[in-house]
């Protein structure tokens, strides 16, 4: 019995997300690559994980914590408070700044192969979540240094890791579309990242946020995600506040959404653009 190929207009369309599923090998392959890539022919291979968010812990308690004397959350060791928000920054940024480039990188195989285009800055981002399971090990350590147990909220991280790893997703498929079409934007990326270090919540507490800011600093995503990390860390003495979390998760959902929507709506064009 011979096999017939049908040729039917949309049906690719209609068929994406499951290909997406039946394509999770191909996953499963990059983001394994890419993690092994990441730390092949390095002098110091994944203490490169641990060197960045510790320096820039230093670097904030000091400028912050004795100079501009801010206060911490609760009874928390500043250090502490500054890492535990360290935490998800540099998931975020990890994941936004390797997924931008991603597209580029992996053009070979763009160019000759179908497959769900999703998957690549998808995997790319699984590269910074295990970053973050290196970091956190100095977390632990440092509550082992400072005698500083969590409580019950502990429980309810792994929930704010997948938001930040959603945070994260959205913006990345976004700016990867853009890069893909404009190559300026490469070099923008750094820049709104390191810029985005500054205005989110990493270095001081949320508390310190002027009543009247409230609403427009939690327009910023990792507001919450970070504010959220903290309470769960510090058992409960980070400034979460639900209407805060609440404007993080609806503008979190609105890039996610945004960020697919450009991503599927340019996607055709990735193979000759590349």
């Amino acid at each position: 019995m011979t096999d017939v190929i049908v040729i039917e207009a949309g049906r690719h369309e209609r068929n994406y997300w499951r290909d997406l599923w039946r394509y999770r090998e191909l996953f499963y392959v990059l983001a394994w690559r890419d993690i092994a890539v990441r730390y092949k022919q390095t002098v110091i291979g994944a203490a490169w994980a641990l060197i960045r968010p510790f320096l820039t812990m230093v670097i904030f308690t000091v400028l912050f914590g004795r100079l501009a004397k801010l206060p911490s959350d609760g009874t928390a060791p500043y250090p502490l408070m500054v890492f535990a928000g360290m935490l998800p920054w540099t998931l975020f940024s990890s994941g936004v700044s390797e997924a931008a480039n991603s597209m580029i990188g992996n053009a070979n195989l763009i160019s000759k192969v179908y497959f769900p285009r999703l998957i690549v800055p998808t995997a790319t981002v699984v590269v910074a979540f295990v970053d973050f399971l290196i970091t956190f090990s100095i977390l632990l350590a440092m509550m082992v240094w400072y005698r500083f147990l969590p409580g019950w909220q502990i429980l309810v991280l792994p929930a704010f890791v997948v938001l930040a790893f959603l945070a994260a997703i959205g913006p990345a498929l976004w700016i990867t579309s853009l890069i893909v079409r404009y190559r300026d934007f490469r070099v923008i990326v750094p820049f709104i990242v390191q810029l985005g270090l500054y205005v989110s919540p990493v270095g001081f507490s949320s508390a310190i946020v002027p009543e009247t800011w409230r609403f427009a600093y939690a327009l910023n995503p990792m507001v919450g995600v970070i504010d959220g990390f903290r309470w769960c860390i510090l058992g409960g003495q980070g400034a979460l506040r639900p209407e805060t979390l609440a404007v993080s998760l609806a503008v979190t959902a609105f890039f996610l959404w945004y960020g697919i929507r450009r991503f599927r709506k340019t996607e055709r064009s990735f193979a000759d653009l590349l």
